[in-house]
């Protein structure tokens, strides 16, 4: 079993930051790729920025010079520098990893950017 909680989400005004956080724990050896992901009502969980066990990271457009990611594998953590914040990243963040084929999930943290 693997446990992953995060943490850091909350509420924010436009041109704010954040910093999420996310702990991994249980069977957790062999990660392949960490992520960080968002979803608001009404749309598909979409990729925010991965980082695989190499360190190559991959971030989506509208994250491109704005958020960071970046992982601790002494303790088992990815975070997510968020900078700029805009009233679009708006949504519920969710940290995901990639375990030989299979993506875990933890429960999610509400970011809200306010206008």
């Amino acid at each position: 079993q693997v446990q992953l909680v995060e943490s850091g989400g909350g509420l924010v005004q436009a041109g704010g930051s954040l910093r999420l956080s996310c702990v991994a724990s249980g069977s957790i050896f062999g990660i392949d790729v960490m992520g960080w992901y968002r979803q608001d009502p009404g749309n598909q969980r979409e990729l925010v920025a991965a980082i695989l066990s190499s360190g190559t990271t991959q971030y989506e457009d509208s994250a491109k010079g704005r958020f960071t990611i970046s992982r601790d594998n002494h303790m088992h953590t990815v975070y997510l520098q968020m900078n700029s914040l805009k009233p679009e990243d708006t949504a519920v963040y969710y940290c995901g990893i990639l375990i030989r084929g299979y993506t875990y999930w933890g429960q999610g943290t509400q970011v809200t950017v306010s206008s």
